[in-house]
């Protein structure tokens, strides 16, 4: 049996998906409501994306291609999509209780209007490293200064979260 030679384009599309995986997944499960969903939506978005690698001309610019791809292949999947839902006398036993989405959203709302708060540079620090899921030194290099400050604002912006006051009521 013969090993598989990977092309150069083979290899800076499987680095581009480790590098970028999480955060694009992130993405993909904000589209849809079940994370197995997300995963097929973003499997096949990505299939996309290998088969159109060689005509992408701007590759700083994958991340919004790659989003596009999963808009536009979440809204063919809405518009194709079957009926499975049958109309019944009884509601079916749920056997363990889901998370109140209003919950979940005024929490969220808490924790965007706590970053708000935070000094413009924490603030970028933090939703850098922590959503847009970049390492210490892709940040200190993105916002021109050293790994040093990176991990000190960002420690410093952390504890001023875990005692903002509208956050530990959650």
């Amino acid at each position: 049996m013969t090993t598989p030679v990977c092309t150069s384009a083979q290899q800076q599309f499987t680095s581009y998906v480790q590098d970028r995986g999480p955060v694009l997944l992130r993405t993909a499960r904000s589209l849809t409501a079940n994370p197995c969903d997300a995963e097929d939506l973003l499997q096949t978005a990505l299939a996309k994306t290998y088969l159109a690698w060689d005509r992408i001309a701007d590759h700083g610019a994958l991340d919004g291609y790659v989003r596009r791809t999963l808009v536009n292949t979440r809204t063919s999947q809405w518009r194709k999509r079957r009926v499975d839902e049958f109309a019944c006398e009884e509601l079916p036993e749920s056997s363990v209780p889901s998370p109140d989405p209003a919950e979940h959203q005024a929490q969220r709302d808490a924790l965007w209007t706590a970053i708000g708060r935070l000094p413009a540079r924490q603030r970028a620090m933090v939703v850098l490293r922590y959503y847009e899921d970049l390492t210490e030194v892709q940040t200190a290099e993105l916002l021109g200064v050293s790994v040093g400050t990176v991990k000190s604002s960002v420690s410093r912006a952390l504890v001023k979260l875990r005692s903002d006051p509208e956050l530990l009521a959650w």
